[in-house]
């Protein structure tokens, strides 16, 4: 029963720590429920009215939520800097409230200064969140001189109540937080292990469905690989631990995902495309069979059971000789004379097992340290001298600085000019409809400017808002209907509503907004406020703030959603030639470069360019056409980047790796596909420009074959299959693009 028990509480965690990498949403959930029960629990006891208990858990939410630093230290300074900010704010609302024209162009000057301090980093993003937050919370609760003492006592109360939450009852160090991506990563990968099983066995009618489930597996875990690269610097030692982590990460990653593609290359009929497990919607290819057959079908199922039980038990500090059987039968795959007979794609997904074991051992070896070596076969101990041998090698570099722009082409200053402007025109027009709850369609304009570059971004951004904000009215009334004036019992239910907001808001823009208009109408009630009509005045004033928000960004230096792809477009493309030129070359014998730096740069990259796009395959855009478009170049630039990582991280072995030579061929084979990147990125730049992409023989055949010059062994032949796929790869990418595509003449 015990041991029932603790599978069980393994599995709920596992699952816990793969849905929230890091907890970082349970953790932002706690903490701001935590926080306004606290201050709420303290204004009751002191006899505070509703208005108070309403501004107190306003200012607890904002106090939590706006400090986004990762360091303790640095939390602590940007929370006593915000009480002042929060004070002066909640004083000058008090004070301008009654101030028509006064108050609403100091409303203005405050989201300008608000917007403009993002350039100074986390800490300007959140005195500027906590100065419009607080200022907007005095026109909500209608702060006036005489219970401004009140409200400042609140506003102290409430972020003291913050302090304590993130500091001494949910404390989130540096180190924890990467501790618990780590297990994140863990369990993602078993996930994904597990749907290529299913994919292994799936028949035909339900190929389709595990191959999304792959690509689904595939894409969740890039994701918790780049959270744990955006942590690195923060939650370990040293630099030299933070690269070895993000070494051992990114060969996780690759190992999987190849893994994948030779478990869809062994069940198809032909060799399948790296596309494929980047293009959402694209179509399973011919099957050779029902599945793979007989013994060795067998075999590859137990043993991808086998990777899926290591990958698991390597976080749990199991250390016995069953998990050593299981790993050393494993590694064995990386010598070829302990394949099983079969065709060449099946034992190439049995090389593939071996190495995403390999990959599983020196991830447990970078993240808890050295192992029982007792039970090590030869094959095992092989690997572990290659992994030491790496994790010697590794040294930190340092970074080139990015060029900042200045002026108005600055993001932040034109973010700022642009909210100025959508929230003046918020305020004609709220006030037109309601001249005591206008601040709604200001918040919206703020609110949809938030983390957003492009007009495009701002339009779905204000769809999203106002489509969650009309389920939330509804919601908002039901809600209040039920509660009536049972005020603990509201909240109660705000208490509830935030946490799912916080819990939500990386997931679904709409979601939150359902919640936040959900909690609203409870808040109504509590002030005694609440009627349908002024829930449906939100609706409109909603509509109207994301309307002023698109109107200011289409009109005042605008930021258009294709110049932006182009411009992140060009990016990748630059980041992708410095990867593969940097990779061949030292794969060339070339000197040795920063190649996990210019990968995780591409990563980085890529992750932006796919943020942008999302308006152009948003459901709601009504150009198909272009819609099938961006998603296709955003799956193929997955694809190259796949490739290219995969480039790097075998470039990397061979300062290490006695049985892996430099090829100086490489380099002229791989020089027609870093022209044509950087071809497609010029003709991306400046659609007028001349440039073709060209084609012709295979990336082996420029090899040549020169006398006395060995064959390329089977590493080099690795090297070659990627060379080649990424070619090909970037030769489709011409194509949607419109660069043309010739073949050389001769």
């Amino acid at each position: 029963m015990r041991a029932a028990g603790r599978a069980v509480r393994a599995r709920l965690r596992d699952r816990i720590a793969a849905s929230d990498p890091g907890l970082l949403r349970l953790t932002a959930g706690l903490r701001t429920v935590g926080a306004i029960a606290l201050t709420l629990a303290v204004l009751s006891l002191m006899g505070a009215d509703v208005h108070l208990l309403v501004a107190g858990a306003m200012a607890a939410m904002v106090a939590t939520f706006a400090i986004r630093e990762k360091q303790l230290g640095a939390q602590a300074v940007t929370l006593a800097l915000g009480l002042p900010v929060a004070l002066a704010s909640v004083s000058l609302g008090a004070v301008l409230n009654s101030r028509l024209v006064i108050g609403d162009a100091f409303f203005v000057v405050l989201i300008f200064c608000a917007v403009y301090g993002r350039r100074f980093g986390d800490r300007g993003t959140a005195l500027g969140l906590i100065g419009f937050q607080v200022y907007f919370l005095s026109l909500f609760v209608g702060a006036t001189v005489a219970t401004l003492p009140a409200l400042c006592g609140a506003m102290a109360l409430a972020f003291c109540s913050s302090a304590l939450m993130r500091f001494a009852v949910v404390p989130a160090t540096p180190t924890g937080v990467l501790l618990r991506m780590r297990l994140a990563f863990r369990a993602r990968l078993a996930q994904l292990v597990s749907a290529q099983l299913e994919l292994l066995d799936a028949p035909a009618d339900e190929m389709d469905k595990a191959l999304e489930a792959v690509r689904e597996g595939t894409a969740r875990l890039h994701e918790t690989a780049m959270m744990i690269q955006d942590r690195l610097e923060e939650g370990t030692p040293d630099e030299s631990a933070a690269r070895l982590v993000q070494r051992r990460i990114a060969d996780a990653e690759i190992a999987a995902e190849r893994l994948g593609l030779l478990l869809l290359t062994a069940r198809s009929a032909e060799r399948a495309d790296t596309l494929t497990l980047h293009l959402p919607g694209a179509p399973a290819p011919s099957l050779a069979g029902p599945a793979v057959p007989d013994e060795v079908g067998a075999t590859l199922r137990r043993d991808l059971q086998a990777l899926h039980a290591l990958v698991l038990r390597a976080g749990s500090g199991d250390t016995g000789t069953g998990l050593a059987h299981v790993r050393n039968r494993l590694l064995g795959y990386r010598d070829e004379e302990n394949l099983p007979p079969a065709s060449a794609a099946v034992q190439d997904v049995f090389r593939g097992i071996g190495e995403s074991a390999r990959a599983v051992l020196g991830l447990r070896i970078a993240l808890d340290g050295p192992q029982d070596e007792s039970d090590d076969t030869p094959a095992t101990a092989r690997s572990r001298e290659e992994l030491d041998a790496e994790d010697a090698a590794i040294d930190g570099g340092e970074e080139a600085a990015p060029e900042e722009q200045t002026g108005l082409r600055r993001p932040t200053t034109r973010a700022a000019v642009q909210v100025a402007v959508g929230s003046s025109l918020a305020i004609v027009g709220g006030e037109l409809l309601s001249t005591q709850r206008w601040y709604w369609a200001v918040l919206t304009c703020w609110i949809v400017f938030l983390n957003t570059a492009s007009t495009g971004e701002i339009l779905v951004k204000g769809y999203r808002r106002l489509l969650g904000t009309v389920f939330g009215v509804v919601a908002g009334i039901v809600l209040a209907g039920l509660v009536g004036k049972h005020t603990w019992t509201a909240f109660a239910l705000v208490l509830v509503l935030i946490f799912a907001m916080f819990y939500s808001a990386p997931l679904s823009y709409t979601l939150m907004s359902f919640f936040v208009t959900a909690m609203l109408g409870l808040l109504y009630t509590l002030l005694h406020t609440y009627s349908l009509d002024v829930l449906v005045l939100r609706i409109e004033e909603t509509a109207l703030g994301a309307a002023c928000g698109v109107v200011a960004a289409a009109l005042v230096l605008p930021v258009q959603t294709d110049r932006r792809t182009n411009e992140l477009l060009g990016t990748v493309l630059e980041r992708l030639a410095e990867v593969t030129e940097a990779a061949v070359g030292q794969l060339s014998g070339g000197p040795a470069d920063e190649l996990l730096d210019k990968a995780r740069d591409l990563d980085q990259a890529l992750a932006d360019l796919r943020a942008a796009t999302q308006p152009l395959i948003h459901p709601v855009t009504p150009l198909r056409t272009r819609r099938h478009t961006a998603r296709y170049v955003v799956a193929l630039l997955e694809t190259c980047a796949y490739h290219a990582r995969t480039l790097a991280a075998t470039a990397e072995l061979l300062p290490t790796h006695p049985s892996i030579a430099a090829d100086p061929r490489l380099r002229g084979a791989a020089g027609r596909t870093v022209r044509n990147i950087e071809t497609i990125a010029v003709r991306v730049a400046d659609e007028h420009a001349g440039a073709q992409v060209e084609t012709g023989p295979s990336i082996a055949s420029l090899l040549g074959s020169d006398a006395g010059t060995p064959r390329y062994g089977r590493i080099t032949d690795r090297v070659l299959r990627h060379l080649e796929r990424l070619d090909e790869a970037v030769v489709g990418l011409a194509r949607p693009l419109g660069v043309p595509v010739v073949a050389p003449k001769g």
